[in-house]
């Protein structure tokens, strides 16, 4: 039996920060290794690619002195969405380019990882419906989502395009043909993008970049993360499917008619490497090639950087897409459920939580005494009659345990994590292993154990029963399928946790979807037994979900902006289930979920088609963002390539017209405003109702905004006092404006800080 025990949040995979192929170069009569950095030149001066890329030429032909050494040490040239390149540099070079007046910043290359079917009737989104949002938006077909993973599997039936019609004519993207992947065979009117980035990774060979022969150098993919991902999005109907024999049904994606274009930018280095330099030169790419959605579960460490940071390429390289009408969506991140573990927090991105469905597969427990219990377990397993044995897991393995079940409790005290507690029973071969402890989402995967998580009350319950006779037995039955209301909706214990850690004026994560046992499409290596279909969890689930979602609201709204379609998602969100029952956050104690748990609320896809109001913005909007980020005017207008003269004094971070309103630092009264738009009715009169977080309060002016024919945007002032004495913790509300049918509501995230930056 296998020794090898990993943790079991599907959609996630470690990364290894590989080196780069490196050159040597000699300054100064010393050899200095290169490696790869990113130039970041901010917005385009010139329309033309060629332009732009010969720019790029020339200025790192000035810095390394020849057009040779320029052409050979260039990586990628980012030329469409925005204007940089990445370049072999030493770090003294870095450091001379980084003076350059037209360079924005300079970073080394890094690395990110991925984050990882009745989800969309769950959500209220059934095929069998004649009318409502699929039916309006014909299934989102003509949209075009941009998905950045680790590749596809194109002979998955997910992406078939039975039924499609011609490509959008828009489309000016390609298929890139490569190892085992012919565009002509592979890519069709479903998938009609296909490119592979590995230029940051290595330059020679399979063998120096530590890629093993596993890998195909194309955009077909060995991980099964990317077909997953892009299945969720935009995947056609595929009947009778499930994750070994359970969750039998039609797999789909939220957009089942939408175009899919893949940008394979993780590759499989041990645990699979997803280079910046890469990520950055495919979300160029996308923006050219004409997407209306890009999608993208990847994530690095809880960010610590500022949102236009080369460090952080995903909040730069969105925010060019988001100035071209491109709707960005990522993943929250699978570090929860602490404070501040939410990732990928510009304001201009859509950032997903996830949560559980209406679904369950318990398996069945039964004891020698009759008495049944439900335990979780990450596998699926025939039934099982065995002797039960209780093993002390902070004493040494026993031999006594071959071929029984043991229960084991896991805490904290003992010092031993459930892996190795797992690792000890497959050494002396125990038939299988019930680990009693807090209820996690993070379950253990063993390889050739079964292995059972239960909580404390249910393990000391089989505790007792062992205790009570002298040949304790049990019987564990095939899982069994629970859905509907008996089974509590939870934000998962892995999902991001706001607040945000860069800018706490801005409520991270947005919004929540569904990211628990997700069964889309697979690759041959991780195929269930049904036909290359397989559950997934992770936050990497949730946001392709919603990334569909759009991709409809996109179908209906053609003229939405990013941030409208944001607004829509968040505004019309829903703070219980679709049964009417409270969402809970699954973490070391369970609570009623909270802004920093889910955003908005679980999303709702019918509402959000007719939203009523929303809360528009653009780059102006963000600029001025900027400029109360106290960032210097000349790092702005490079980025934009606008003049920008930021206001004196500088503006609120707290006026950045947000779909929310979040206060971390609260003595004062503060007046703050908000813009809505009108895209409901023509005539309508939207009256408010404010629940005040605990021990503040509000104040709005007007109470009522009036639209007809020639107003169709108003504003509206919030005033904010603390009746607290002392630092609190944060506490939560909601604003709503409604007109009896639309009920437009934005959360409240409000903390004291009579002493600012102390946390008592």
């Amino acid at each position: 039996m296998s020794s090898q025990v990993s943790w079991w949040v599907f959609g996630v995979m470690s990364v290894v920060l590989i080196l780069n192929l490196e050159f040597s170069v000699v300054e100064g009569g010393a050899s200095e290794e290169t490696k790869i950095h990113i130039v970041y030149l901010g917005e385009r001066e010139h329309n033309d690619p060629e332009l732009v890329t010969a720019s790029h030429l020339r200025m790192l032909e000035s810095l390394l002195g020849s057009q040779k050494d320029a052409n050979e040490f260039m990586v990628h040239s980012y030329r469409h969405g925005f204007s940089g390149f990445a370049a072999h540099l030493t770090d003294s070079q870095a450091k001379k380019i980084s003076e350059h007046p037209d360079v924005v910043q300079v970073t080394p290359n890094s690395f990110y990882e991925p984050q990882t079917t009745r989800a969309f009737e769950y959500l209220g989104l059934s095929q069998s419906s004649p009318k409502g949002l699929l039916h309006d938006a014909n299934m989102g077909e003509d949209v075009i989502i941009g998905i950045l993973d680790s590749g596809v599997w194109p002979e998955s039936p997910s992406f078939s395009d039975k039924g499609l019609g011609p490509i959008p004519k828009r489309w000016k993207g390609t298929c890139v043909d490569g190892e085992k992947f012919d565009s002509k065979k592979h890519c069709n009117k479903k998938l009609i993008g296909a490119r592979y980035y590995m230029d940051s990774l290595f330059k020679n060979n399979r063998t120096d970049s530590g890629i093993p022969d596993t890998e195909y150098m194309s955009a077909r993919e060995v991980f099964a993360h990317g077909s997953h991902v892009a299945s969720t999005a935009a995947g056609a109907f595929v009947p009778d499917v499930s994750d070994n024999g359970l969750g039998v049904g039609t797999a789909r994606g939220g957009a089942p008619k939408a175009r899919i274009a893949m940008y394979k930018v993780c590759w499989q280095t041990q645990d699979g490497s997803c280079a910046t330099a890469d990520i950055l030169k495919a979300m160029d790419d996308a923006i050219a090639d004409g997407v209306d959605v890009i999608s993208i579960s990847l994530g690095s460490a809880i960010p610590i950087s500022r949102e236009i940071d080369i460090s952080n390429v995903f909040s730069y390289g969105a925010f060019h897409a988001v100035s071209k009408g491109i709707t960005v969506l990522m993943a929250g991140g699978n570090f929860g459920p602490d404070a501040y573990t939410v990732q990928n927090i510009a304001p201009w991105i859509i950032t997903v939580a996830a949560t559980s469905l209406d679904r369950w597969f318990p398996k069945p427990l039964t004891l020698g005494n009759n008495v049944t219990l439900l335990a979780r377990t990450p596998s699926v397993d025939p039934e099982l009659q065995a002797e039960l044995i209780y093993v002390d897991s902070s004493k040494e393995m026993t031999s006594e345990a071959a071929g029984k079940i043991v229960l084991g409790f896991t805490t904290a005290e003992n010092g031993e994590s459930a892996t190795d507690f797992l690792n000890k029973q497959m050494e002396v071969q125990a038939a299988g292993v019930i680990l009693a402890g807090r209820r996690s989402d993070k379950m253990i995967v063993s390889e050739g154990l079964i292995n059972l998580n239960i909580d404390y009350q249910q393990g000391t319950t089989i505790l007792n029963y062992i205790k009570s006779t002298n040949k304790p037995t049990i019987t564990v039955s095939p899982s069994i399928a629970l859905t509907g209301p008996l089974v509590a909706t939870k934000v998962a214990e892995f999902s991001g946790r706001g607040p945000n850690s860069v800018s706490p004026y801005v409520l991270k994560p947005d919004i929540a979807a569904p990211g628990v046992s997700i069964v889309a499409a697979c690759t041959p290596e991780k195929m269930s037994y049904e036909n290359g279909y397989t559950a997934m969890s992770g936050t990497s689930m949730a946001a392709p979900a919603v990334a569909g979602l759009v991709a409809l609201l996109k179908a209906v709204h053609p003229d939405w902006s990013p941030a409208m379609l944001k607004s829509a998602i968040i505004t019309t969100a829903s703070s219980t289930d679709p049964y009417g029952e409270p969402i809970y956050s699954e973490g070391l104690s369970r609570k009623l979920a909270d802004p920093f748990d889910f955003g908005g609320g679980l999303v709702n896809p019918e509402k959000a088609a007719n939203p009523g109001l929303v809360y528009d913005a653009d780059v102006q909007d963000y600029i001025r963002f900027l400029c109360a980020s106290s960032y210097d005017e000349m790092s702005i207008t490079k980025i934009s390539k606008q003049t920008v003269k930021c206001p004196s004094p500088r503006p609120s971070m707290l006026d950045l017209n947000l779909p929310s309103i979040t206060i971390p630092f609260l003595k004062e009264d503060v007046t703050l405003t908000r813009t809505v738009t009108n895209v409901g009715p023509v005539n309508s009169v939207y009256k408010l109702i404010v629940q005040p977080p605990m021990g503040v309060k509000i104040s709005v002016t007007p109470e009522t905004l009036v639209f007809n024919s020639g107003v169709k945007k108003l504003s509206y002032q919030v005033t904010v006092s603390t009746t607290h004495k002392a630092n609190s913790i944060y506490f939560f509300g909601s604003l709503t404006w409604t007109d009896g049918i639309h009920n437009v509501v934005i959360p409240l995230s409000i903390r004291t800080q009579m002493v600012k930056y102390f946390d008592q």
